[in-house]
């Protein structure tokens, strides 16, 4: 557990300028097992203190692999140079950036380190499941792993903070051949908040998806491929919240809003159905803690939800202190870094779309011809919205019903196009956070959503 040194170095904050002070700890522990053979064992920590601070519209920042209150005074007296050195040649106008709520929110849990044997073990008798279990498989690959990151975060007007988010997910992975030689590949991801013991107490219900992945990938040798071209389909809420983080979330993050992103130009317009409607999640989403909850930002920002979509109207975007300044809006706590020497930048939590009122029985039932997309592996979209995602199961539907299993294939879209063809949403969300976000740094982030029936591009053989 982080000690709490920067707390005491409020007298240190008392120049009139805007100061973060933030001592960080990430812990990642990871154990890969290949057809029975370890693979890759490995646990690494990062620990360190950075400061940031702002002086007349710049900023300078800091940071030192070593937490102590002398190296606290470092950090904070390097920070002030670097700004007092930038402003010789960035000139800025800006005033103080508005005043922000004060608090202090205090460690609520305090999860142990898990011991490395606990991944090894795990690894073991899961695989000797699947040897056991899963017959006809050509190759197998399980993975344990965990992240853990730690925060002691301090601002000259901001929250005061100590917060810990551990996540702990196991990977299966199985292969197998078609009759003609082809090889086909299925994974699911198990897992979420909470440490790796937490997580898995034992491993009943990762058979049970390992039992899940066997039927896939048997299945999936006698797959046929998608046809090519603009077809109606219905994706997973995986799926959706994937488009979600992908195709839209990076574009109504404001910086990337003010580097020119198509969300610039249709604030309070238009841009998806009137069924749609994403938002991003701070600690709480439908009732219930967020999969990986955000309480304080590392600007020392108390986070709240950000709208974006609402109702099918592009509401808003999601915002630093800066960004927010800029828009005449409030900071919605969503300036985020990875480790103890990056900056914060805006960074998604948990966003999602919001659930509608259809099953997803009669979603399928509505489609005569068409394609239901479970299962992704990869997902890429540009600032326009422009998106292609990779799809590693499916179904086609025909006459109403489910048919034959598919090969790999692709989608893509223009997402604020493909949202307006949105004409049935399930009842019920799920949520992915397993991945990881890649702008700049690597940050964790939660997506989820409902099945979405919409109309968009699918690639062929």
């Amino acid at each position: 557990m982080l000690q709490e040194i920067i707390f005491k170095s409020e007298k240190y904050l008392t120049d009139g300028t805007e100061t973060e002070l933030r001592a960080q700890s990430n812990e990642t522990k990871r154990a890969t097992f290949l057809c029975g053979q370890l693979v890759g064992n490995s646990s690494s920590e990062a620990l360190g203190v950075s400061a940031r601070v702002r002086r007349g519209g710049i900023y300078g920042f800091s940071s030192t692999g070593e937490y102590s209150e002398e190296s606290v005074r470092r950090v904070l007296d390097t920070a002030r140079a670097n700004a007092g050195i930038l402003s010789h040649y960035a000139r800025s106008s800006k005033g103080p950036l508005p005043p922000l709520e004060k608090g202090t929110r205090g460690l609520k849990e305090s999860p142990v380190s898990v011991p490395q044997r606990a991944y090894l073990d795990a690894c073991r008798e899961l695989d000797a499941y699947v040897v056991g279990n899963c017959p006809g498989i050509t190759s197998r690959t399980i993975v344990a792993t965990s992240d853990t990151v730690e925060k002691v975060i301090a601002t000259s007007d901001g929250y005061h903070a100590h917060v810990i988010i551990p996540r702990s997910y196991l990977y299966i992975f199985m292969s197998a051949e078609t009759a003609e030689g082809i090889p086909v590949e299925v994974f699911k991801a198990l897992g979420g908040h909470g440490t790796f013991d937490l997580n898995f107490p034992d491993l009943e219900e990762a058979k049970s998806v390992a039992d899940q992945v066997y039927v896939e990938t048997m299945k999936k040798k006698e797959a046929v491929y998608t046809e090519a071209g603009v077809k109606t389909v219905i994706l997973s809420g995986t799926l959706a919240g994937m488009l979600a983080h992908e195709a839209v979330g990076h574009t109504v993050e404001a910086d990337l809003v003010l580097g020119g992103s198509v969300a610039a130009h249709f604030l309070d317009q238009p841009v998806a159905s009137e069924m749609v409607s994403l938002v991003d999640y701070a600690h709480t989403a439908f009732g219930e803690p967020a999969p990986l909850p955000v309480y304080v930002d590392d600007e020392g920002v108390a986070a709240k939800d950000a709208v974006l979509i609402e109702n099918g109207i592009l509401k808003g975007y999601m915002h630093n202190r800066e960004s927010a300044r800029h828009f005449g809006v409030e900071p919605t706590g969503n300036a985020r870094s990875w480790l103890y020497s990056d900056e914060p930048l805006i960074r998604m939590r948990n966003t999602a779309i919001l659930p509608g009122n259809d099953t997803l029985d009669d979603m399928i039932a509505s489609i005569d011809d068409g394609y239901y997309f479970m299962e992704t592996n990869n997902g890429q979209a540009d600032m326009t919205g422009e998106f292609m995602f990779g799809i590693t199961v499916g179904y086609e539907i025909k006459r109403g019903k489910l048919a034959r299993p598919l090969h790999d294939t692709t989608i893509s879209g223009v997402a604020f196009e493909m949202l307006k063809s949105v004409d049935m949403l399930s009842d019920q969300v799920s949520w992915s956070s397993s991945g990881f976000c890649g702008k700049k740094q690597r940050m964790p982030v939660s997506a989820g959503g409902p099945h979405v029936k919409c109309r968009l591009t699918v690639g062929g053989r």
